[in-house]
């Protein structure tokens, strides 16, 4: 049987994902979004954080309820883990519905981000474009949420979403054609989530528009954390300025 965690659950957490460098593990653990399920209230041996569609596990795969906390999941999932044993039991229980493939982290050092870099991307913003910060009026545009779900899904709300480190867009003709905005939350900064429309990719727009966001984070001291779902992601990751580190295994489910 597995439980929900609660906030005196949630403290028992820390030690079992320090193995996981991950920005979104940390929004979960520093009490800003997400929920958690335990094996024990008390003594929690097995774990499962969900941000959103991204779900990590953490510490004995080896009971029953591991399996049960591997059916536990969101519509579409992105499954972390950080141990061969757990890589195993997904591909045992989920065999024939899952799709392995490699994201990609960069180290979190604000020394690597240079607040003149992004002041001069800013500068190459193409004529016809407006660049401004996500309020409640752009927040509401069926344009912006075409763009990705994920701008505001891990949010109770529209109005939490603007309050909490919400954004920048870049719109044409009133319309929202690129943006980037806080994925997650945690204490010392954010995850950055970016979109383009497919009509306006290739014009720099999302180069501009996430240097917006990062600024923002830099200046207020928060860190702008980047995690790269494609090879298109890096290469922009690398243009900002961020250092690549690793690729580790990712399960979409």
């Amino acid at each position: 049987m597995i439980y929900e965690a609660d906030v005196s659950v949630r403290k028992k957490l820390v030690p079992m994902f320090k193995n996981i460098d991950s920005t979104i593990v940390l929004s979960y653990l520093q009490g800003h979004m997400g929920t958690a399920w335990v094996d024990n209230l008390e003594n929690p041996t097995v774990a499962q954080i969900t941000v959103g569609i991204f779900v990590f596990y953490a510490v004995n795969p080896n009971t029953k309820e591991a399996k049960e906390l591997l059916y536990n999941l969101p519509d579409f999932t992105l499954a972390i883990v950080n141990s061969d044993d757990w890589k195993e039991l997904i591909e045992t229980v989920h065999y024939g519905a899952f799709e392995k493939f490699p994201r990609f982290s960069f180290h979190k050092n604000p020394d690597h981000l240079d607040q003149a870099h992004f002041q001069y991307l800013l500068s190459a913003l193409p004529e016809g474009y407006e660049i401004k910060r996500v309020d409640k009026n752009i927040a509401k545009e069926s344009s912006f949420h075409e763009l990705s779900e994920d701008f505001i899904n891990q949010f109770d709300s529209i109005d939490d979403f603007i309050n909490r480190r919400a954004g920048y867009a870049i719109l044409n003709d009133g319309q929202v054609v690129s943006a980037a905005t806080s994925f997650s939350i945690y204490d010392d900064g954010i995850e950055i989530e970016v979109a383009s429309h497919p009509n306006h990719r290739r014009k720099g727009l999302a180069t501009i528009v996430t240097s917006a966001l990062i600024l923002d984070c830099l200046k207020k001291g928060k860190y702008p954390s980047w995690d790269g779902a494609n090879a298109e992601s890096v290469e922009l990751a690398k243009k900002l300025g961020y250092i690549f580190k690793e690729s580790y295994d990712t399960y979409f489910i």
